[in-house]
């Protein structure tokens, strides 16, 4: 009985532990095996959401310029005053405002027209390509003329990428120290 109580012992019980290891690791690797199977299943379902979500992205980037369009879209807001028949008194860019992802880029503007040719030129704003915000509208009788004397603020914007944040924030990092 010793003899095969020793055999057993040293012989089948470390077999019986091997198994049960191997059975846990492959009970490991099933799992795995599912999770993976269902990720398979839904691999085109994820591919559409992220089809959809970049021609959702480039959709919201033609409505954010970057820096090269923002003369060609100042130009097309200039143009559509002209067309509008207003004379434009003030047009002065001012200095940009960053938020998270993008800047709004302000533009001072007074121009004098006819009631009629100030809100076509409103309109003609709004049907730009491009968002831009008309703010801060503030419109009052000509004293030399018998025209409406219109002041506001055009906002438009433009997409920053987080590589020119950063370089943005460098160089104002540097331009602090070269001035302290």
């Amino acid at each position: 009985i010793l003899i095969v109580a020793a055999f057993v012992y040293f012989s089948y019980l470390p077999n019986f532990k091997q198994i049960d290891t191997l059975r846990n690791k492959l009970a490991k690797i099933e799992k795995q095996l599912e999770v993976a199977k269902k990720n398979a299943r839904e691999l085109n379902a994820f591919r559409k959401k992220m089809q959809e979500a970049e021609e959702q992205f480039k959709i919201v980037m033609r409505a954010l310029p970057e820096k090269e369009e923002i003369p060609t879209l100042l130009t097309g807001i200039s143009k559509a005053g002209r067309d509008s028949g207003l004379e434009f008194i003030l047009f002065k860019p001012t200095p940009e405002i960053e938020k998270d992802f993008y800047a709004e880029i302000p533009v001072a503007m007074q121009v004098i027209g006819d009631y009629h040719g100030v809100a076509t030129f409103f309109e003609s704003v709004a049907d730009l390509n491009r968002n831009v915000n008309i703010r801060d509208i503030d419109m009052k009788p000509d004293k030399e003329s018998s025209k409406l004397l219109a002041s506001c603020s055009a906002v438009t914007y433009k997409f920053i990428e987080a590589s020119d944040k950063e370089k943005s924030g460098k160089e104002r990092k540097r331009n602090r120290k070269k001035y302290r």
